[in-house]
């Protein structure tokens, strides 16, 4: 049966209408078509003579009525800042209406009652749906880690006559139905964009980047088609009986041979550039989906979850109304903390809102204080505002701007003269950072657990017998930025240089400066002596290499046991992490080595 023919057979059961043009007005389809489907339904005995569906049609609907649905509500939602800080994608509201509760009572009204929601960030604020509405909850552990494919996959069991529902979607009329023949994904008809007041419509206010999908006339579904209808993924499936042994096979394959976890679960369904389930083509003012800020506020100004804290800091500061502050987008995610970039009055600036643990990491009133005294060095971004009881803070974005190549000298010296520059003021602050004693701070953040790494008591151990040739060899201290990444060097297009993130910064050995940015930049030992050599320009005594080394092995225990304590609150850092303790082992034998020549 063809995509015409099911049209027309859908029509006549849930119409039970035989007129041939008024089927063809309702089905969207010519009356030309309309004609040859029912001839073709009538010859494969799903109508009869007087156009009535007939048994093997009952038994048709019968084996394909939708079973159940799996929603997929485990994503961060991170385009959603700042709100994805406070409230998960699936429970935003839409006139008062959380999105997913919606979902579930547009499939209860269809008579899917049988409710799968995979969830993994706040995964908590879900579990009242399983006393209101009788859902099952999926956790997913690996939200962070893997896209909705992997989340598709641990629902994989439950995949025969299912709706396949993001959690972020908002339908103005039901997209469900008690009656589905074939399988299909929905897709956003683009070209039924007459106007740009089109645009201005609430519901069609989305952004859409270019990518080319198009539905030919079989009504499949091909990336970079040239004819057809030029059409946008909508997220929504439903997969009956005849496909999802296949489906779920897809699935699998992928994700076992570790393919496509990064993806959305749509990739897995291509073959070539033609995609496994045919179209459903819905008009763009159907369905609205919720990914930003700004895509809530166009379709209900008055959301209760519009009242974010990090907008209210923003219209406080600059004196404006909701409704002006602009292009808000995600940046990069932190190693400690998010951020989103916005415009106010055709400015651009970066709200900072603290990541996960930070309370327990970070002074912000230490922060705060900083940001004021190293003002006159002009070497930092421009701050406009900074809280020191929540940390939150904004800045000028910096445009035309690129971060520090670890790998070029050029910009290695232009880092450096900041570094010399802020290591040679005379600012002092009261308070200082304790490499060793914030070991054992963030050692203490993991409770009753122990390290990951077997040998970690020995490595501690080795790392603090260090502790006394620094002792002996260091009695003058500057103003330290502690945090020196090469992230954290902002050039601009006239190679000034800015130096961000001030968060750690104390008093210390500036020497520390120099062996984070080496541990930050994932240096070898020869990298490591060529960026020590160019930061002494009349040259490095040995104590001093010697010390460098020591302070390497000693921060790379430190941030080991950062990167631990943030794996305990759901956080992971991959190969940093382990690098990281690999620098405390390594420099700790090499620290040694060079102070055994050093005392002979």
């Amino acid at each position: 049966m063809n995509t015409n023919e099911t049209k027309v057979l859908k029509f006549i059961i849930e119409k039970k209408e035989t007129n041939q043009r008024v089927i063809s007005e309702g089905a969207g389809i010519s009356i030309g078509s309309v004609n040859k489907s029912i001839k073709a339904l009538a010859q494969e005995n799903y109508l009869d003579d007087e156009l009535n569906p007939t048994q093997k049609t009952k038994d048709l609907i019968k084996s394909s009525k939708p079973r159940n649905a799996i929603i997929l509500a485990a994503g961060i939602g991170m385009r959603m800042v700042p709100i994805n800080t406070q409230t998960p994608k699936g429970l935003l509201e839409i006139h008062g209406e959380p999105l997913i509760e919606r979902i579930i009572k547009q499939l209860r009204d269809v008579g899917v009652s049988e409710i799968d929601i995979v969830v993994g960030f706040m995964k908590e604020e879900y579990e009242y749906l399983i006393d209101e509405y009788g859902v099952n909850l999926i956790i997913n552990e690996d939200y962070s880690r893997f896209n909705n494919i992997y989340s598709l996959y641990l629902a994989r069991n439950f995949i025969s006559n299912t709706y396949i529902v993001p959690c972020d979607l908002w339908f103005a009329d039901n997209p469900f139905n008690e009656i589905e023949i074939n399988s299909w994904y929905m897709v956003e008809n683009l070209d039924s964009i007459e106007s740009q007041s089109d645009l201005r419509n609430p519901i069609q206010s989305r952004s859409y980047t270019k990518r080319n999908l198009r539905v030919n006339r079989k009504n499949e579904i091909k990336k970079d088609f040239k004819n057809g209808k030029h059409v946008w993924p909508a997220g929504v499936a439903y997969v009956n009986f005849d496909v999802s042994k296949y489906f779920v096979e897809k699935i699998k394959y992928f994700v076992e041979k570790n393919q496509l976890l990064n993806c959305f679960w749509e990739e897995a369904m291509y073959d070539g550039d033609k995609f496994l389930l045919p179209a459903k083509i819905i008009d763009r003012n159907v369905v609205a989906e919720i990914n930003t800020y700004e895509q809530l506020r166009d379709l209900d100004r008055d959301s209760y979850n519009l009242k974010d804290d990090a907008i209210e800091v923003i219209k406080e500061t600059f004196g404006v109304r909701s409704q002006d502050i602009k292009n808000i987008r995600i940046l990069k995610k932190g190693m400690t903390n998010r951020s989103f970039k916005f415009s106010v009055n055709n400015k651009d600036y970066i709200m900072r809102i603290p990541g996960e643990g930070t309370e327990n990491l970070i002074d912000r009133e230490s922060e705060a204080n900083i940001y004021q005294k190293i003002r006159p060095l002009k070497i930092s971004d421009n701050l406009l505002y900074i809280n020191p009881d929540n940390g939150y803070k904004i800045t000028e974005y910096i445009h035309n701007s690129r971060n520090c190549d670890s790998k070029s000298d050029r910009d290695l010296n232009m880092c450096l003269d900041v570094i010399r520059k802020l290591h040679n003021s005379d600012y002092t602050v009261d308070n200082f950072f304790s490499i060793f004693d914030n070991i054992n701070f963030y050692e203490d953040l993991w409770g009753q657990e122990s390290s990951i790494f077997k040998n970690y008591e020995e490595t501690k151990e080795n790392v603090f017998r260090l502790k006394d040739f620094i002792d002996d060899n260091t009695d003058e201290f500057s103003l330290c930025h502690i945090d020196a990444n090469p992230d954290n060097f902002i050039i601009d297009e006239s190679d000034n240089v800015y130096l961000i993130d001030w968060e750690y910064a104390a008093m210390q050995d500036p020497l520390v400066d120099i062996a984070m940015f080496c541990i930050y930049a994932m240096y070898d030992e020869e990298e490591i002596d060529h960026f020590i050599d160019l930061y002494f320009v009349n040259g490095c005594t040995q104590i001093e290499r010697i010390k460098i080394y020591c302070y390497i092995a000693a921060c790379g225990l430190l941030w080991s046991n950062w990167c631990e304590y943030k794996r305990h609150i759901g956080v992971e850092f991959g190969e940093y992490s382990l690098r990281q303790y690999r620098y405390a082992r390594d420099y700790y034998k090499l620290a040694k080595k060079e102070m055994e020549k050093y005392y002979v």
